[in-house]
């Protein structure tokens, strides 16, 4: 941590030093590019990734200080100069016959998008050691399209192609380009492979531009010949509808699935007209199952107008366990340990079903002192590659999934314990990979609190809380949302560019409503269900990541996170079922605090608990990280954390409203903190450690000044796997 805090401050004290100072005799550093086009389009962005020689990234204000650090090398080759270039960036040497190069790339590059004749200018200009180059682009004449006509022989092709030519890429009236023509030529390819025309390319679209007039516009003419544009005529052979022949389905080792399930798998089918979006379609189901390592779809044409097809799969371990552990201590000497470990097989029954059983604990202590809590929690879940009770053939590009879940939870804190048993059965399904929904039509959950002290009731300070604490029923439906910009990412280990963002709704107690009439009512008002009070409410929960890679192979990164959350009771019951309370502070939140740490709003800390279990109805929370490189294969990460917990009612006028949400001056009662993390990055496993410093309490309502941040109750270290967000 103090090499850390060390490289921060020397990136910051090298900050008047030159960036240039390790460049050769004669040499600039490429400051910047700049491209200035004479009118409205194209746009500059659409030319700048032509660009030869790009100068060194800049982030935080324009500034890199990386930069800085390289140049406190002497160029010795000492330890210390090997530390300080490996730990920076070297700058980018201006290369004069780059800029011509840049010229070329881009004029080829207008001419591509239809600008003929053009022309481009470059400057250099320098200040002291640095270069800047501005390149002036006038953009040459383009041609609009003024006839289109099509040369296709009469048939299904000609049929096709004509039907689509209302929304085609190209038609009177649009400009024409090369770009065009080939997103054209693709269009109409797409099209026609999935029409039975196995093997076609967009090299079977010739184009004729008539430019003659003079007058600004082109007549194109397309042509469809049944000989490619890297053949000869006498190459010529007919189009010929495609059908599926031969289907093959193999594992490429021993492998105990059911021929059945395969087959309910595979979309392609003997004797079906060929289409490649099925291919593909059967492609992903396959590799979504978790089955298969590989999945290697081989076509092969025959004569007689068939396509024989044998898929073979490669497979993937069946069995694995998962282990993780978190853990976090603060300025209070209150410790937190969270282990985990979970057990799946893939295909427990040969069809493709998958079963995981886990265990998790949590543990919360301080040395020297009997106050502590203890958790215990065993889950188990059965996935099926279908629906149960509903057609799955409605999701022919997914595999639908239906899961029955169980969980049983033990928590023993010194106030009372608790049990939890829950039972859930859930719909999962994926749309074009990006979009995942789960449908939960029944949530089921037995809470049974027991062992409480006497006087735990009678001190709790918030007498809405009181209800959130007795035995209760919670049955009810749910409902979750998922969206990533690519499927192929694991949230908590992000390498590239990418968003994601989850939505989580719950509603219970609605349907046991309509029994109110016949259902008895207890000394509360309460209506039971089988003996027990059943909670009614809804609660929702969003979620949005953003993270963007930069710098040299994307090794710098900016996560930003926002989560928004609120629940409301009502009906039968008076608050939420304290299990569905939402709470802040921890490993993956604010960081400055212990988990249940943070808020309601502006509240003191409850003494009601021996260890810290502050809830809330809302909550509000952004984080933001930056993230980079040391050396070897540990990282660094700069962070801010600023949000809270609040109550949006309470049954108490007096001190309890400082608990309670209030849109004017919630600002007031939102926490602060920011700190810096090292990582070890492993590539299949991220070790985290963070400090969080508190920089804003909201219970003071009070900036905390430097002294405090490592004092009592100033600071807080977590452990983790993975990224926070």
């Amino acid at each position: 941590m103090k090499r850390l805090l060390f490289i921060v401050i020397m990136a910051l004290a090298a900050a008047s030093c030159s960036t240039t100072r390790r460049l050769a005799e004669g040499e600039y550093r490429l400051a910047d590019n700049k491209v200035v086009v004479e009118g409205k389009n194209p746009s500059s962005s659409e030319l700048e990734p032509y660009i030869k020689q790009k100068p060194n990234d800049y982030f935080i204000g324009g500034w890199n200080p990386l930069l800085y650090i390289y140049n406190l090398s002497s160029g010795k080759g000492t330890a210390w100069d090997k530390f300080v270039e490996k730990l920076g960036v070297a700058p980018v040497a201006f290369n004069p016959s780059l800029v011509e190069n840049s010229k070329e790339s881009m004029l080829s590059h207008l001419e591509y998008l239809g600008y003929y004749g053009s022309e481009i200018k470059s400057e250099v200009t320098t200040k002291g050691r640095n270069a800047k180059v501005t390149y002036t682009v006038t953009p040459g004449h383009r041609f609009v399209i003024d006839s289109l006509s099509y040369v296709i022989e009469e048939g299904p092709l000609r049929t096709l192609a004509l039907r689509d030519s209302a929304t085609s890429e190209i038609r009177p009236g649009k400009y024409l380009s090369e770009s065009t023509l080939e997103a054209f030529s693709e269009e109409m390819t797409e099209l026609f492979r999935n029409r039975g025309y196995y093997g076609f390319t967009k090299n079977y679209f010739f184009f004729t531009a008539d430019t003659s007039r003079m007058d600004g516009t082109a007549d194109l003419t397309v042509r469809l010949e049944d000989y490619t544009r890297n053949e000869t005529p006498a190459a010529a052979r007919p189009h010929i509808r495609y059908r599926f022949g031969k289907v093959d389905v193999r594992a490429l080792s021993r492998f105990p699935i059911k021929r059945k399930f395969l087959d309910e798998i595979n979309r392609i089918k003997p004797g079906m007209l060929y289409r490649e979006r099925l291919v593909d379609n059967t492609y992903q189901r396959f590799s979504n199952l978790g089955l298969f390592n590989s999945v290697n779809i081989q076509l092969q044409e025959r004569d007689s107008g068939y396509v024989d097809c044998n898929i073979l799969l490669g497979v993937a371990k069946l069995q694995s366990i998962k282990l993780n552990l978190e853990g976090s201590t603060n300025s209070t000497g209150l410790f937190g340990i969270t282990p985990s470990i979970s057990y799946a097989h893939r295909n427990i029954f040969g069809g493709g079903e998958s079963l995981t059983v886990g265990f998790r604990g949590n543990f919360q202590f301080k040395f020297h002192d009997s106050t502590s809590s203890e958790e215990y929690a065993v889950n188990g879940s059965l996935r099926f590659p279908r629906f149960l009770l509903l057609p799955s053939d409605l999701f022919i590009t997914s595999v639908p999934q239906t899961e029955i879940s169980a969980l049983f939870n033990y928590q023993n804190r010194p106030e009372y314990k608790r049990n939890i048993a829950s039972v859930g059965y859930n719909y999962n399904f994926t749309f074009r990979r990006r979009f995942i929904f789960q449908l939960s039509p029944l949530k089921f959950n037995l809470v049974h609190i027991y062992s409480i002290a006497d006087d735990f009731y009678e001190k709790l300070r918030d007498p809405y809380l009181i209800n959130a604490y007795r035995d209760h029923l919670d049955v009810g439906m749910g409902a979750s949302f998922y969206y990533t910009s690519d499927p192929s990412l694991n949230p908590l280990n992000i390498r590239k560019t990418s968003f994601y963002t989850r939505l989580n709704l719950d509603v219970a107690g609605n349907i046991l409503s309509m029994l109110n009439g016949i259902l008895p009512e207890n000394e509360y008002g309460s209506h039971l269900f089988l003996g027990l009070p059943y909670s009614q409410y809804v609660r929702g929960e969003v979620t949005a990541v953003q993270t963007w890679r930069f710098g040299r192979d994307d090794r710098y990164a900016f996560a930003v996170r926002g989560v928004s959350g609120l629940g409301y009771a009502y009906g039968n019951s008076i608050s939420l079922p304290f299990e569905k309370f939402f709470y802040a502070g921890g490993a993956s939140s604010m960081r400055g605090w212990q988990a249940r740490s943070v808020g309601p709003g502006s509240a003191p800390i409850d003494s009601t608990f021996s260890i810290v279990n502050q809830t809330g109805d809302m909550h509000l929370e952004a984080n933001m990280e930056l993230r980079f490189p040391l050396f070897w294969k540990l990282q660094g990460g700069l962070f801010v954390d600023v949000g809270n917990i609040w109550k949006i009612k309470s049954d108490s006028e007096g001190e309890q409203q400082e608990s309670v949400f209030h849109f004017n001056d919630f600002y007031r009662t939102t926490a602060l903190d920011f700190g810096f993390g090292l990582r070890l990055d492993f590539n299949l496993i991220l070790v985290r450690l963070d400090l969080g410093l508190k920089a804003y309490d909201p219970y003071t309502q009070k900036w905390c000044e430097p002294s405090q941040w490592l004092a009592r109750n100033g600071y807080a270290l977590h452990f983790g796997i993975g990224y926070p967000f």
